[in-house]
């Protein structure tokens, strides 16, 4: 069974592209506020995914815009902590000790990379697994 990549709206398609022809299949994720694919919040031991990516900008939402369908990042956290999924979140590496101060309580499965190494990271966290 081939392994399910979900992303959010924006995530580079060079990086997908290249997933699928590695044999990964992907499936688009909805943050709850740009209605781009599965929303977040759905996503159970059915349906799940074995890694999240996307960027920064699409889990850190503003306050208000849970109330218009939007999840926080701790929604996403969440689901991401309940079912085991890695959520590689792609940010440059002098903007990475930044992104990490926007959250609290980051788990162990959400990862910092850095646009030139998020494939090979990606291909790792897909082929450990």
């Amino acid at each position: 069974m081939r392994k399910i990549v979900g992303y959010f709206e924006g995530t580079d398609s060079t990086l997908l592209t290249d997933l699928v022809c590695d044999g990964f299949d992907t499936v688009p994720i909805s943050n709850g506020f740009d209605n781009h694919g599965m929303h977040v919040r759905i996503i159970n031991n059915e349906n799940k995914v074995d890694l999240l990516v996307g960027y920064v900008h699409k889990i850190f939402a503003p306050e208000d815009s849970v109330q218009a369908g939007g999840v926080t990042y701790e929604d996403i956290f969440h689901v991401c902590r309940t079912f085991d999924i890695p959520l590689l979140l792609e940010v440059h590496n002098d903007r990475q000790d930044r992104a990490r101060a926007l959250f609290n309580d980051i788990p162990d499965v959400v990862q910092f990379v850095d646009p030139s190494t998020i494939l090979a990271r990606a291909r790792d966290v897909l082929e450990r697994g």
